[in-house]
């Protein structure tokens, strides 16, 4: 097995590393090699006095928790649900419904904000806070690897069925132009970063560790993300160690350009190797040893959710171990119900996901008995005076039946969204309330 880190501190991990057989591996001069945790300023492994992790209570059944999350812009309840803001903006529904629906952590994505408007447009503004007016609640923002790398493999989904067979690039823009040859690579990485061309106007754009840590700046964001390579599902094992190393390689560069200007802002790393015990176990090791200020569970997680769930039983007891546990944990684009109730039993922290406001477009509304497919046979068509959910206290479910959605959804009014969204995205907010309480109270 590759060499393991398991150290709480630059100084123990440095001798961790220097009493193993194969830290010659891990020599300054060699650049293949990840930076040493001794190469990182002692200062970054104290405390931040603006971010932390509060646990209130440890379950005695599992390993789930309900904590807070503490940083600039307001707490985050956790177990809790993050909320997909892709371009800065929920779809169907403003802030003002997200924040009367409970929502705290908001989830931006620095690859289309990057393209549109740009960061210096939203440091101008003043940072991402003011630029969307919502001034006192948290944001994350992520590095645009998992986008840009989504263009030379596809979706999740797309990997899957094409057995992470690599995309050939056709990008358009939204009047139609080809900017790329049909047979030219969507992606072309190298070990300074990754080149690839705007959806928007075909420009070229390369994204490097630091310029992406450099955008986050301008954002301001509460909770930042390194630039790491997302590999597909199906891939050759020595090319998923290569990726590995190399994320790790990024993701410590990212690092140390976020150190050299900390702006009251965390930094998650984010933990990859696929479904490989042995990638898995050196990524937690490797980057659990530097001074990142919580942890994403990211990469591959398994083609289903059974897979998923094994990979975080063997996975998360890592966690428990020394410092790991006073740090929070993210799963990264996952947040369908099946997933969060089991992922929470190991341990994790917050989810995010556009799974609430993407099936609102699709007719799609969440339930205590399940989903509710609003244009499934005419039984809703005259459900009158009966809401989504009986139990639900959203506007929705306030204001509105069945069958006046079921009518909106059928004419397509842009109605029909917003008042989905605002319901979905309240549901998964009181589930996860619903479940703090159920772990407090020794159920879970």
């Amino acid at each position: 097995m590759s060499q393991l880190f398991s150290s709480s501190s630059a100084s123990s991990s440095s001798s961790s590393l220097s009493s193993s057989s194969s830290s010659k591996q891990l020599s300054k001069d060699d650049p293949t090699t990840p930076d040493h945790p001794s190469t990182f300023p002692e200062w970054a492994y104290e405390p931040r006095d603006f971010f932390r992790y509060e646990l209130i209570y440890q379950s005695e059944k599992s390993q789930a928790r309900v904590g807070r999350i503490h940083t600039p812009h307001g707490i985050i309840d956790t177990p809790g649900f993050v909320a997909v803001a892709t371009n800065g903006a929920l779809k169907g529904l403003d802030f003002r419904q997200a924040d009367e629906a409970g929502q705290q952590l908001v989830f931006c994505n620095s690859y289309h904000l990057l393209l549109q408007p740009g960061p210096d447009v939203i440091e101008e503004a003043g940072g991402l806070h003011k630029y969307i007016n919502r001034p006192n609640k948290p944001l994350i923002t992520d590095s645009g690897g998992f986008q840009v790398f989504s263009l030379a493999y596809g979706s999740v989904k797309e990997s899957l069925e094409t057995e992470g067979e690599l995309k050939r690039s056709n990008i358009k823009s939204r009047r139609g132009d080809s900017f790329m040859a049909k047979d030219g690579p969507a992606v072309k990485v190298t070990e300074d970063g990754v080149y690839f061309r705007s959806y928007r106007d075909g420009r070229k754009i390369f994204l490097t560790p630091e310029s992406t840590v450099e955008a986050q700046k301008s954002y301001g964001s509460d909770i930042i993300i390194p630039l790491d390579q997302l590999p597909p599902y199906h891939i050759d094992r020595q090319k998923l160690v290569e990726s590995v190393h190399r994320s790790h390689r990024w993701e410590a560069r990212s690092l140390r350009k976020h150190l050299e200007n900390v702006q009251q802002q965390a930094m998650y790393c984010v933990v990859h190797g696929g479904v490989d015990v042995e990638m898995r176990t050196e990524s937690v090791n490797y980057l659990t040893s530097l001074p990142f200020d919580g942890y994403a569970i990211g990469g591959s997680l398994g083609k289903n959710s059974a897979e998923l769930l094994q990979l975080l039983d063997w996975m998360m007891p890592m966690f428990e171990q020394g410092h790991r546990k006073h740090k929070p944990r993210h799963l990264l684009g996952i947040a369908d119900e099946e997933s969060i109730r089991g992922a929470l039993a190991h341990g994790i922290d917050t989810f995010d996901s556009c799974y609430p406001t993407r099936l609102s477009r699709h007719g799609t509304l969440l339930t205590r008995n399940g989903k509710m497919h609003i244009a499934s046979g005419k039984r809703h068509s005259k459900a009158y005076g009966i809401p989504i959910d009986e139990e639900c206290k959203c506007s929705t479910c306030t204001h509105y039946d069945r069958a006046y959605l079921w009518h909106l959804f059928k004419a397509r009014e842009p109605l029909f969204i917003q008042l989905a969204a605002a319901h979905n995205v309240h549901y998964m907010n009181d589930l996860m309330a619903r479940l703090r309480q159920e772990i407090l109270d020794g159920k879970l």
